[in-house]
């Protein structure tokens, strides 16, 4: 009997040791990462002054920016919002609030749906961090412009305008993709700032669409869901950035995690919460995601009973890249996702640590003073395009940032 109560408390002081152990090889991972961060965009931050635009990739070895009404305009000044978060030093401040208030005209974009990327990951940040009062009065207005995208009788928000399947055989009049799923955080904000329900019902609406006809009985996912906008029914279901129509596209699945999780804060209603635990259960128990929790860019690439449409040009690849930026994604919702699920959360935290264990190892996080400045390699953004394949892109260093302080919390 001693010796069966000596073997027990054995190991529970290993599990306890080996706990304090994961913990502050994290807390130096968190350490190592903004210390590179620093380092890194200062040279991004030379750069897009000199530009006047936002960082975000790169190309034949060259650091690429994009224009004020690129979709990722917004996760630079996100991101110059973390490292203040975390330094608090003042420079970044300043720096947050110079590039974020380059995005003002914004707030009128009703070209498309990813003003909820382009403002509330800069605007909403900095209202968070700093209670500005003009911030608050611009993002309420940047909900009003995507409210415009909503179609009643369909029940979303159009993602984006007219547009021709991958494999050309139709075209898309009501676009709506996975990924439209994240800008509903801002509609959610501009109701509780308001007191206005009109935002929210909205954004539930959306949410309660996507999980009817993007969502599958397994829980992986469609990319885009084209509508009908007189019957409001779904005329197709297929991918844009997937390898195929029926593919799981690794970013797209972590996107509808992630939005379903924040709808589910948002409202509490258990209907999220469960299209949420059941897609995080998808991704990380998928038979094809690698062991060191980096997906590649799709989770069926090559597979039998998956085919790729003929003029994506993801089939000229000769292996199959990874999508770091996925894994960031998927590692912040893991750790918000796990603060609602009981006993079933230590698990979420656990791989979500396994992710950024991975992220900023030598494998991911670059080397000060290469990469062009970012922090992450391998991220994928579009295959069939050819596009950033590989490649550092700026919201993979804006969710990873974002992973690593919901951690330090």
């Amino acid at each position: 009997m001693f010796k069966k109560v000596l073997i027990a408390c054995s190991c529970f002081i290993m599990t306890i040791y080996s706990f304090g152990q994961d913990k502050n090889n994290l807390q130096e991972n968190i350490s190592t990462v903004f210390n590179t961060a620093a380092e890194q965009y200062k040279t991004l931050l030379d750069s897009a002054n000199v530009q006047m635009k936002y960082p975000r990739s790169s190309k034949n070895g060259n650091l690429t920016f994009v224009g004020i009404e690129d979709w990722t305009g917004g996760f630079w000044p996100g991101a110059l919002w973390y490292m203040f978060e975390y330094t608090k030093n003042p420079k970044w401040k300043e720096a947050a609030i110079k590039w974020t208030e380059t995005l003002e005209s914004n707030q009128f974009n009703t070209k498309h749906h990813d003003i909820g990327f382009m403002m509330y990951n800069s605007y909403g940040n900095g209202y968070r961090l700093t209670k500005n009062e003009k911030y608050k009065a611009i993002l309420i207005q940047s909900a009003k412009s995507l409210c415009k995208r909503y179609n009643e009788k369909v029940g979303a928000i159009k993602s984006w305008n007219d547009k021709p399947s991958l494999d050309g055989k139709d075209t898309m009049r009501f676009p709506v993709i996975i990924d439209n799923m994240m800008n509903l955080e801002l509609l959610f904000f501009a109701s509780k700032i308001t007191g206005d329900p009109t935002y929210k019902n909205i954004a539930i609406k959306h949410a309660e669409k996507t999980m009817q006809n993007h969502v599958r009985p397994d829980f992986s996912s469609y990319h885009v869901v084209d509508y009908d906008t007189i019957t409001g029914i779904a005329l197709h279901k297929e991918t844009n950035q997937g390898y195929a129509h029926n593919s799981t596209w690794t970013r797209g699945e972590a996107w509808g995690f992630y939005g379903f999780t924040m709808t589910y804060r948002e409202t509490g209603d258990i209907r999220f919460l469960n299209t949420a635990i059941n897609m995080a259960d998808f991704f990380i128990n998928h038979k094809n995601l690698p062991s060191d929790k980096i997906p590649n860019w799709d989770f069926n690439v090559n597979e039998v009973g998956y085919t790729s449409p003929a003029n994506a040009q993801s089939n000229q690849l000769t292996y199959i890249p990874k999508d770091a930026s996925a894994a960031a994604i998927l590692a912040s919702a893991l750790l918000e996702l796990s603060n609602y699920t009981g006993t079933k959360g230590a698990q979420y935290k656990k791989t979500a640590n396994e992710i950024l264990s991975s992220l900023s190892s030598k494998n991911y996080l670059a080397v000060a003073g290469t990469n062009n400045g970012f922090l992450l390699m391998h991220c994928t953004g579009n295959a069939n395009r050819l596009s950033e394949v590989d490649k550092p892109i700026m919201y993979g260093d804006y969710y990873f940032l974002e992973a690593l302080l919901r951690t330090n919390k």
